[in-house]
Order: structure tokens, then C-alpha cells, then sequence
């Protein structure tokens, strides 16, 4: 992913209105690890119950606001994002108002994520090796693929309302 600005992320958001945009909290963007980040995703500070992920869609950055949803899940979910099976961390079921006239009729899409959008990391881990001659890196190449796709078809489906 290519380094974004607080202004290019705070003008990406497709769900949110311009006082969310306005209020939400931007992490340092000096320490992200651009080069190995398929999104970028943060908690908010202020309020821990949302979460913003912003994507490249179409080569433009889409912001999605999201809202951790109420309840516990009763088993342990996997991630729909990067599917890792092995998670070091939790899964959360997420809400996010759809874009446009759909999201102002309250129109909502969920969705399983890791709490803190660790996926990017947990793509990147070294799989085990599964038999003699296993190809790890193109394991692990897969994975950044299956997670490139899912979180940008997510983002593409709340920013146009399918």
C-alpha cells in the first residue's frame, strides 16, 4: 500500500458523515509498515468500539467506518478477512453503514475481522509446512492474495451498496 496523508484518509470515507471524518482519530502514520500493508486499520482512541479501515479500491483509498457489534460470539470465529485459522488474536463481529442513500435508510453490512486488524501480520506469517516439498512462500503469497481480494471486496461492497 502506498503511504496516505490524514487528509487523503480522512476524505475517503464512504460511510461516514463529515463530523465522523472530522472527529475520528488518525494513528501514527510515520510508524506504519507501508510496504507490508494490504489496508490500513486502527481502533479508535477515543471511542473503542469503532474501528476504521481504509483500502485501495480502483487505485483510490475507500475509508470504511465500522462499529463493534453488541454480544459475543459463541465459539471462535475465523476472520473473514485473512482466514487464518491459527489466530494469536481475537475475531469480532463488526458493522458498517452502507454508502449513500442505503446507509441513510440504515442499511447495514457485518462483518468477522480480527479486533485490532492484525490481518495484515497474521498474511504474512510463515505457514507450517504441510508435507515434503511444501512451497511455503507461495503459501504465504497466496494468503496476501486471499486477503487483498477479501478486504477489497468487502470495501467495495459497503462504498456501493451491494
Amino acid at each position: 500500500m502506498l503511504p496516505l496523508t490524514e487528509k487523503q484518509i480522512r476524505s475517503s470515507f464512504v460511510n461516514a458523515t463529515k463530523r465522523e471524518r472530522t472527529q475520528l482519530s488518525i494513528p501514527d502514520l510515520d510508524a506504519q509498515p507501508w510496504e507490508s500493508l494490504d489496508f490500513l486499520g486502527w481502533r479508535d482512541t477515543k471511542f473503542p468500539k469503532l474501528g476504521y479501515v481504509v483500502a485501495m479500491v480502483d487505485d483510490t483509498p475507500t475509508g470504511i467506518l465500522l462499529k463493534l457489534a453488541e454480544g459475543r460470539t459463541l465459539s471462535r470465529p475465523q476472520c473473514s478477512w485473512c482466514e487464518d485459522v491459527t489466530l494469536p488474536n481475537d475475531v469480532v463481529f463488526y458493522v458498517a453503514k452502507r454508502a449513500g442513500d442505503a446507509g441513510r435508510k440504515g442499511d447495514t453490512v457485518g462483518t468477522l475481522a480480527c479486533a485490532n486488524f492484525e490481518c495484515n501480520v497474521n498474511a504474512r506469517r510463515t505457514p507450517v509446512s504441510a508435507y515434503i516439498g511444501f512451497d511455503v512462500e507461495a503459501a504465504k503469497q497466496q494468503r496476501m492474495d486471499a486477503l487483498r481480494s477479501n478486504i477489497t471486496r468487502f470495501v467495495a461492497g459497503v462504498r456501493d451498496g451491494r
